[in-house]
């Protein structure tokens, strides 16, 4: 039975390392084997539900001691977070031609909270992983109320959803989700942290799954505008790495506080702009937080490399257990 566990565990670790090119190899069998991949659709979000439950399983009061030590920061991060991200997603879209649901689908993207695989991108670019972990935290709680008033007031007052709906769902497969995790860690700690090596294998899959779904459901759409669709991914992603860095800068935070803030606002919760789009929209927009999934995390890994060989004067702190999705 140790051998077993030990054996998953170790699974568990390559699935964390080799998360970027899991999320690719999800993209694959969606373009190679669409009809079977877009069968997916209707578990996308079940599997977000069950991201975020282990995502609140990770999480501890601590977590969000860095509110009342450090109220500035933290404060600053957020409102660079959801002003940046969306505004940035408005305009790239519409610079690159995108309307409709793809242009819903950015502006999903761009105001979703940040992506729990941020902590473990700041730890290894030495940043400040506690500001890094308190912001994804505070903001995924704030998600509910935050993601559906900037994407009613960005995407147009024509949408075939309200904000109620909205609310409702993020709620459903993010804000409950979590809390229990974090209460049932609360309650039961000595026996969560047994399961907390294994969470990250169930994060990574369950991304990979969601990025399988929706690149199935749209194989047609990314043949006909896939490229220009990428490049404004790309684009959004890094406009939202540099002007969240530049802004900490401005702000007067240190090195590692700065490298945080960026990360936290040029990193998003894709899986659940995905998740949303398939519930209230159509598949079409869902297919930028797919796009998204596959390409932050890919130069999340590229920027941390490039950090992680210019240390910082304030020491980075491991990410815990905090998984990545």
């Amino acid at each position: 039975m140790t051998e077993r566990h030990g054996a998953v565990r170790k699974l568990a670790e390559a699935a964390s390392r080799w998360f970027a090119l899991l999320v690719v190899l999800g993209v694959a069998v969606g373009l190679l084997a669409p009809d079977q991949s877009a069968t997916l659709v209707e578990h996308v979000p079940l599997l977000l539900g069950v991201i975020m439950f282990g995502m609140g399983l990770t999480l501890r009061g601590a977590d969000f001691a860095l509110v009342a030590r450090r109220p500035l920061a933290v404060l600053f991060g957020l409102v660079a977070q959801f002003l940046i991200m969306p505004l940035t997603a408005s305009g790239i879209g519409q610079l690159f031609g995108l309307s409709g649901a793809l242009l819903v689908g950015m502006v999903l993207v761009g105001s979703a909270p940040g992506g729990t695989a941020s902590n473990v991108v700041v730890y290894l670019a030495k940043g400040d992983v506690a500001l890094s972990v308190t912001l994804t935290s505070v903001s995924t709680l704030l998600a509910p109320l935050l993601t559906p008033l900037l994407v009613l007031l960005l995407a147009g007052s024509d949408l075939p959803v309200g904000f109620g709906d909205l609310f409702v769902s993020i709620a459903q497969v993010v804000l409950l989700p979590v809390m229990a995790g974090l209460i049932i860690r609360a309650l039961a700690d000595r026996y969560v942290r047994l399961v907390l090596p294994y969470l990250p294998l169930v994060s990574v899959l369950g991304v990979a799954l969601v990025v399988t779904a929706v690149v199935g459901a749209n194989a047609g759409t990314i043949a006909e505008s896939g490229v220009l669709l990428m490049l404004a991914v790309v684009a959004h992603n890094s406009v939202g790495l540099a002007l969240g860095y530049g802004a900490a800068r401005l702000a007067g935070l240190d090195e590692s506080a700065r490298r945080a803030v960026s990360v936290e606002v040029g990193m998003q919760n894709s899986g659940l702009a995905s998740s949303l789009a398939t519930t209230h929209f159509t598949a079409a927009a869902a297919l930028p937080g797919a796009l998204f999934s596959v390409w932050h995390n890919l130069s999340g890994a590229l920027l941390a490399t490039f950090w992680a060989r210019r240390p910082t004067s304030s020491a980075a702190t491991a990410p815990d257990e905090h998984t990545g999705a």
